[in-house]
């Protein structure tokens, strides 16, 4: 069973990325969206950055005053078996969109302010493991909204063998 969109978020740059009814996706990412700092966030390798809301439940129930869209992530979901989704991983995006997962996104500093510890490393693949949220680049553009189907696509198999 596929999991679903819970929301879209974008900013005029930096966090909190603040929801939005829909959004167009292109390999530049999401129309309305920018990043503050290119040198970490944004271009086509990080296009899209996903993330859970089973995670963010988690952090919540920890005592972490997180919401969707807080951390930087452009879209929220729920529903996928957030350890499957790992570099290499296709993801699609309602009836059209499909990404392919590049990185973990490293947690930013300025995220500090939604942990009751300011560490923000709790969002860190490498010391949390299933906890950080991803970077996507765009195979296939399109439109998307809260509530469109999200789940993890086969990758297509290319046969270079000719018949013979």
């Amino acid at each position: 069973m596929p999991g679903k969109i819970v929301q879209i978020s974008v900013s005029q740059g930096g966090v909190p990325k603040l929801p939005i009814a829909a959004a167009q996706v292109s390999v530049a990412g999401l129309a309305g969206d920018r990043q503050a700092n290119l040198k970490f966030h944004g271009g086509p390798d990080r296009a899209v950055c996903l993330w859970s809301l089973e995670v963010i439940e988690t952090l919540q129930q920890e005592g972490h005053a997180i919401s969707p869209g807080n951390a930087g992530e452009n879209v929220t979901v729920t529903g996928l078996d957030w350890a499957e989704v790992k570099p290499g991983t296709q993801i699609r995006l309602g009836e059209t969109v499909l990404l392919e997962v590049t990185d973990y996104a490293q947690p930013c500093r300025k995220n500090m302010r939604w942990f009751a510890d300011r560490r923000f490393s709790r969002i860190s693949q490498t010391h949390y493991p299933g906890s950080s949220r991803v970077y996507a680049r765009v195979l296939v553009e399109g439109a998307i909204a809260p509530g469109d189907p999200v789940e993890l696509a086969a990758k297509a198999v290319v046969s270079l063998d000719t018949p013979g």
